[in-house]
């Protein structure tokens, strides 16, 4: 599904649900709770579905009806959640990682259920594809955690988390539905061949071996563009590091002034960014995709003072592309919490380290905005903030140090502060 037209569905969908998410914050949920009450609701489709084998018999598909409406009021807390962390100013990483783990739990009770209920009644074939789907769906998921665990974003596909929830759901439902009105043994035969090609129950099963296919598909895909992505990155590695024990360092120096040698002998080499309205940028160990914080202007070269800082990447692993911050490095890793103080001065904390101040003001001489922060001893004009990372994970990584560069506004000249965060 185009990634744009996703967008777009998802706010129209906030639109919708906005109102009952401040109800749920009115009455006290958390996000963990939330997450936690649609889970439960995926433990009450598995009650349904081993109902359906032990009460029910093989034609009545009024189970599987009601199990597909259940599992879509179950998908709708996963959107929930996120909203309620949203609009109730509750995230944290935690909860992130809660949400994640219960979403998994809640997609292999949900598949149990279904094949409990289709080997209950002598389904087996389909059984076996819905086991393959959630092989498939777990790939899915798993390749994505892994390889932004690596520094590397990984989100393509078409089966994803919500159509996969959509298409287990609406068949389902569909599934009774049609069971009501024609039977749930019905049976079409074509002349000349010796079995039936559609039975009522398949309106059910064969979305399954749809996505028993394209959840595979999926996770392969994502594979592959992992590897793209890391090749580039190992690419770059190679070359700056062929450059650092060869002659070729006086021509690149020649060639590529916008290249800075880091001081530390720890610290790799990272390109050097230029942008006309740069306040600082930031740069990390596991690769040389580089966020940077401009000054966000209007047209008329006013500051916008609802959101004075733009962040976004300089990815120079994907062809020095410019691409915008993803929800979760901006709430969670690489975002800001802006607090206006007064005019034309604010103060700034990362979301991921907030003990550290910065303003975003003025100078005093020439008027220029830079953002000011504490560097050694010093109130300096930061220019750069640079993470040595060895090893953790995706959400905890084991940050060694952090090292701040600014300019010393008094002087003139470079100063720097090493910390453990």
């Amino acid at each position: 599904m185009n990634k744009r037209f996703r967008d777009k569905l998802q706010q129209a969908i906030y639109l919708v649900i906005n109102p009952l998410v401040k109800g749920l914050i009115k009455l006290g949920l958390t996000p963990n709770a939330v997450t936690l009450i649609g889970f439960l609701l995926n433990i009450g489709v598995v009650i349904i579905f081993v109902k359906g084998v032990e009460v029910g018999n093989r034609g009545d598909l009024s189970y599987v009806g009601w199990a597909g409406a259940l599992i879509l009021f179950a998908g709708l807390f996963d959107m929930l959640d996120g909203q309620v962390a949203r609009l109730g100013n509750m995230g944290s990483r935690f909860g992130a990682l809660f949400d994640s783990v219960l979403d998994r739990y809640s997609e292999m009770v949900l598949f149990f259920g279904i094949c409990y209920y289709l080997i209950g009644h002598h389904y087996f074939l389909s059984s076996i594809f819905a086991f393959i789907a959630l092989i498939g769906s777990m790939m899915v998921s798993y390749t994505r955690a892994r390889a932004e665990g690596l520094g590397i974003e990984c989100k393509g596909g078409l089966m994803q988390r919500p159509e996969r929830i959509v298409i287990i759901s609406v068949s389902a439902i569909a599934c009774g539905v049609t069971a009501h009105f024609i039977g749930g043994d019905y049976k079409l035969y074509v002349p000349g061949i010796p079995f039936h090609i559609f039975e009522t129950i398949s309106i059910f099963t064969f979305p399954l071996f749809i996505m028993a296919i394209m959840t595979n598909i999926t996770a392969v895909g994502r594979l592959r563009d992992a590897k793209k992505a890391m090749d580039k990155q190992d690419q770059v590695t190679r070359v700056i590091r062929s450059a650092t024990t060869t002659p070729v360092i006086a021509l690149l120096l020649a060639v590529l002034p916008s290249l800075a040698w880091a001081g530390n002998s720890n610290e790799p080499v990272f390109p050097v960014p230029h942008t006309p309205n740069m306040l600082f940028y930031m740069q990390r160990t596991p690769n040389a995709n580089t966020i940077i914080y401009d000054l966000n202007l209007k047209k008329d070269g006013s500051l916008n003072e609802s959101e004075p800082v733009n962040i976004y990447w300089i990815r120079y692993t994907e062809n020095n592309e410019k691409k915008g911050l993803n929800y979760i490095q901006r709430k969670f890793a690489y975002g800001l919490k802006i607090k206006q103080l007064e005019k034309d001065k604010y103060e700034l904390r990362s979301v991921a380290y907030d003990k550290k101040k910065m303003y975003l003001m003025k100078a005093a001489e020439g008027g220029g905005y830079h953002i000011y922060t504490q560097i050694g001893q010093t109130m300096a004009i930061l220019n750069r903030i640079y993470l040595q990372i060895e090893g953790g994970t995706f959400w905890f990584p084991n940050v060694v140090y952090i090292e701040m560069k600014g300019i010393d506004p008094a002087t003139g000249k470079e100063i720097k502060e090493q910390f453990k965060p």
